[in-house]
């Protein structure tokens, strides 16, 4: 397989995102990965000995144009074309990579996944998740956290089935169970989303939904999907890494529930929906967010999760496979 990384995102670049593929190579000894590293040669070049040993499994692609991480996110597109971002999307559009991942500007990783690579046919809106570290070493995945601020009862229903089908495929969990965030454990609590949703959820056939959940059941064993609408996750996620910033770094608490915090420890965040795996990492990414985003791509790929979200909803639409 081969996996496209844009070494240029990010406010540690290229030097950071090198570490990261070395750290990644050094662990992993998969023959079937090739990773295409995208990046503006003249930048890179001071940092790319330390890949010497590894030049068997690389590709370079030189890419001299940059989208800084508070350019607009079309504009940007549009008038660099050769930049790390808008050639690692060219390139999956055109199957030279089977994935692209990036710790660059967010927007237009986005803005390049909806107009490039596009919605899989059925999917309203694609989702982004995020781990919830649990009490018991696990966790569960909210989603939506970020994306789409403002929801319909549909999207959160289709938020629920992609979930379900990643916690499956990709975090191998046989059964997992799917709540609501809401205000309120009883049926009827909540705004006119969350009342709406409650039963489209709970007659939804290929998920198991338990109900719903509040803001304290998220670090327990309740469910291990979570939907809400993007302004309520993306606050929730937030909130929780403000509390583990400030217990770490300031407070010097040391605890493994909290290590499970670090955002680097799992790397970045797949965009689920959409034709082709895109994995968004955090800005300020080190080494070890670019290993494990590897990491990501890799079982995103192996895993086939885009096909079978394919012939998830092309069943649900009724429309006919494509004949030969």
């Amino acid at each position: 397989m081969k996996l496209g990384l844009d070494i240029m995102g990010g406010d540690f670049a290229p030097e950071e995102a090198i570490k990261g593929v070395c750290a990644y190579f050094e662990s992993a000894h998969e023959a079937d990965v090739h990773l295409l590293l995208i990046g503006n040669r003249d930048l890179a070049m001071p940092f790319m000995a330390m890949l010497e040993p590894f030049q068997h499994r690389y590709t370079f692609i030189d890419a001299p144009e940059i989208i800084g991480m508070n350019e607009h996110p079309t504009k940007a597109l549009k008038e660099k074309p050769n930049s790390s971002i808008a050639i690692g999307f060219g390139m999956l559009m055109q199957g030279k990579a089977d994935s692209f991942m990036s710790a660059g500007n967010t927007g237009a990783m986005l803005v390049g996944s909806m107009y490039s690579v596009k919605a899989i046919d059925g999917i309203m809106r694609p989702t982004i998740a995020s781990p919830i570290p649990r009490l018991d070493g696990k966790f569960n995945l909210l989603l939506d956290v970020g994306i789409n601020a403002d929801c319909k009862p549909e999207h959160l229903v289709q938020f629920a089935q992609l979930g379900t089908l990643y916690s499956k495929h990709v975090l191998g969990i046989e059964n997992p169970r799917v709540a609501l965030l809401n205000i309120g454990e009883e049926e009827g609590k909540g705004n006119l989303l969350a009342q709406s949703t409650y039963p489209l959820l709970k007659e939804l056939p290929g998920i198991t939904f338990v109900g719903n959940v509040e803001g304290r059941d998220l670090f327990f064993d309740k469910a291990e999907v979570i939907v809400c609408e993007g302004f309520v996750g993306n606050v929730t996620m937030k909130l929780a890494e403000s509390i583990y910033d400030i217990l770490i770094t300031q407070k010097g608490f040391k605890d493994p529930f909290l290590d499970d915090f670090n955002f680097e420890k799992y790397g970045g965040t797949p965009i689920l929906g959409i034709n082709s795996p895109v994995i968004i990492g955090h800005g300020i990414s080190h080494a070890e967010a670019f290993k494990n985003m590897i990491g990501v791509a890799q079982k995103l790929v192996s895993s086939n999760l885009t096909s079978l979200f394919k012939e998830s909803f092309r069943l649900q639409a009724g429309i006919k496979p494509p004949t030969a």
